[in-house]
């Protein structure tokens, strides 16, 4: 004997950032076959975000944030059109910015006299000897020194 079907709808999936990017670049399926709540998922910000990761796609999505966020259906449709149907690995590229101790950057924003903000972006620019150097000269212990480049 066979088993019954249920007639209960089967509960949606909830769909995450990389489950639109496969719709875009590969699957294609309608804008209206999406449920309401899918469609509240699609976060055009970061489907622009990691589309334009690939060179190939980057020109298109500089053209299409000209639409209002808002317009997630218009964004949806011209990415499908747009964009060639294979399956793409969109490999997310981290900021090569060094982050440093807010301690650090303080003592630079007192050097330079300017903002813990603007110290941190300079202190990208320094190398290592350089900032020991303006340690050394505000008077700071080697100790403590160690301790703020780690």
């Amino acid at each position: 004997m066979g088993r019954k079907k249920s007639t209960e709808p089967k509960p949606v999936a909830k769909f995450t950032i990389f489950d639109w990017l496969k719709e875009i670049t590969l699957t294609k399926r309608p804008w209206e076959s999406f449920s309401d709540e899918q469609k509240k998922e699609f976060n055009v910000f970061m489907v622009n975000k990691y589309l334009s990761m690939s060179l190939e796609y980057v020109e298109l999505v500089n053209y299409a944030q000209f639409i209002p966020y808002s317009e997630k259906e218009k964004y949806y449709k011209i990415y499908c059109e747009f964009i060639p149907k294979k399956n793409v690995w969109l490999k997310y590229i981290k900021s090569s910015k060094k982050l440093f101790n807010t301690k650090l950057t303080e003592y630079l924003a007192t050097y330079f006299q300017c903002s813990t903000v603007e110290a941190a972006d300079n202190a990208n620019l320094l190398d290592k000897e350089a900032i020991v150097s303006i340690l050394v000269s505000m008077g700071i212990e080697d100790k403590e020194i160690k301790t703020l480049l780690k």
